[in-house]
């Protein structure tokens, strides 16, 4: 018996010894990798770190306000928020009062009193010029998410949990899934550049396809870009092409798909407000526009163009996605660099829909990592009607930042189209945190509006923001943004 394992031992160490020869063979001839070529086999040990930093780096080496795109902190403060679980915390704040870019909201030495606080109010969309104008409840709203970019569980979940919030779910340029359906939550569709769920056998707008939807949906979108990558289009991976999302967009199973990067039927402004108007007589629904901003042409010729043309063109709502906006896969270059940041864009966009005299017309949504209730009330303040955030919502369902929205290994279900993977999020359970992240941050943005002494968030303004500088001064955000006076009165319908 000592014999036979010794004869045992022997044989696998052999084996092993057989195995390193080889691979030190084969790093020491190959030609892709530097480091094996004079590293062989030892090397290999680095690309097995690497791999293992990107789980491990958030638990043992990162600070709580240290990682990007969402830090520590700001991912468990979204956690307790959706577990109803508060956001107090003890012994002070680890936000720096003194970086660059840090918000102060200016507090009232008599601030609101619960009995003279009031509801915030909803707003229409689409009032005066759509034949069923939308009555938009909640100040934060889910944003564009496909069925596809976000599982089947992933997408029940959020359209159950907006049903009992009342906000809007916006459906990504996916097309319409019958999970988007299946909560009762209000719809808005989006109509991407490859107009999934709304084009025919030709890939074209379909009229019959868009009255049939409009009794379902609430709004439509055109999309023309987005944060994450502004001049491409929406990329989904082949392994995401399940034979389910196929049939809703109307695609091949297991190919990428890949979208236009702008609508072929769309190159110019005088043809979107063309679009906005024919898909409004159409649906009788309100018509808005998503798009990333790079500088304020877009603006200043679509203010010019429906001064010309008349209210009726101009579109119901505007939804601007700022530079660092991004839910999905995007090509890092354009991830990077392309568009500004909501910090520039959206008090931009406001100051020209003021001095044009659209700004009572046009409905203004935010997004682009507001995910928490300060940086919704900063764009409250700074003009928007809205917030739209997706990121803030993946976080509600359990996300975990593991950065493999693209590959379909999402470890925690709200990515991916692996069954296996897909046990991991309860839809009975995680509709109730999208719910609460809702509510709670609804409920502090108000917190903040009345501790500024206004009675409810929409009477929030530019002065009750101050926006720390390079030399850890403050300035109110009315001074870097003095509010425009109108210019022009556009010609009502």
């Amino acid at each position: 018996m000592d014999i036979l394992s010794y004869g045992i031992g022997t044989l696998v160490a052999f084996a092993l010894f057989i195995g390193l020869v080889f691979v030190f063979i084969s790093d020491i001839t190959q030609k892709k990798h530097s480091v094996l070529r004079n590293y062989p086999v030892i090397g290999r040990l680095r690309y097995f770190f690497e791999q293992l930093g990107e789980y491990f780096r958030q638990y043992f080496f990162a600070g709580d306000r240290d990682e990007m795109p969402f830090n520590r902190s700001t991912r468990a403060w979204v956690y307790r928020l959706a577990k109803n679980e508060g956001g107090i915390l003890g012994f002070g704040s680890t936000y720096d009062l003194h970086q660059s870019g840090a918000l102060i909201f200016v507090n009232h030495p008599f601030p609101v009193l619960e009995e003279e606080r009031l509801p915030t109010p909803s707003l229409l969309l689409g009032e005066g010029y759509a034949k069923n104008p939308f009555e938009a409840r909640s100040i934060v709203n889910i944003s564009g998410m496909s069925f596809g970019a976000i599982s089947a569980p992933a997408v029940r979940s959020l359209s159950r949990g907006a049903a009992v919030a009342g906000c809007w779910m916006d459906t990504g340029e996916g097309g319409l899934s019958p999970y988007h359906l299946e909560g009762g939550c209000d719809v808005i569709m989006q109509i991407g550049t490859a107009k999934y769920g709304v084009r025919d056998a030709q890939g074209n707008l379909s009229p019959d396809r868009l009255v049939e939807l409009s009794k379902v949906v609430k709004a439509f979108e055109i999309k023309l870009s987005q944060g994450a990558k502004p001049g491409k289009g929406g990329v989904l991976p082949a392994k995401k092409v399940t034979a389910e999302i196929a049939q809703i967009r109307g695609i091949p199973e297991g190919r990428d798909s890949i979208s236009p990067n702008r609508h072929r039927d769309i190159s110019n402004i005088n043809d979107l407000l063309d679009k906005i108007a024919y898909i409004r007589d159409l649906t009788g629904r309100p018509v808005g526009v998503k798009t990333a901003i790079g500088g304020w042409r877009f603006m200043n010729e679509m203010a010019d163009a429906v001064h010309r043309r008349g209210l009726e063109f101009a579109p119901d709502f505007l939804a601007i996605d700022g530079g660092e906006g991004g839910s999905g896969a995007a090509p890092q270059a354009l991830a990077d660099h392309m568009s500004l940041s909501i910090d520039e864009a959206l008090p931009r966009v406001v100051d020209a829909l003021i001095e044009s005299g659209l700004k009572p017309r046009v409905r203004v949504i935010a997004s682009g990592k507001i995910i928490t209730s300060a940086r919704a009330a900063w764009a409250l303040a700074t003009g928007a009607d809205f917030i739209n955030t997706a990121r803030g919502f993946m976080f509600s369902l359990g996300c975990i930042q593991a950065l493999r929205c693209h590959q379909n290994t999402c470890p925690t279900g709200v990515t991916t189209h692996n069954k296996r993977l897909q046990r991991a999020l309860v839809v009975e359970e995680k509709y109730l945190r999208v719910a609460n992240y809702c509510n709670g941050m609804n409920r502090e943005i108000d917190m903040i509006a009345h501790s500024c002494g206004v009675r409810h968030a929409r009477e929030l303004r530019r002065e009750h923001v101050r926006i720390v500088q390079a030399n850890h001064q403050s300035i109110a955000l009315n001074m870097l943004y003095p509010y425009p006076e109108p210019k022009a009165r556009i010609r009502a319908a």
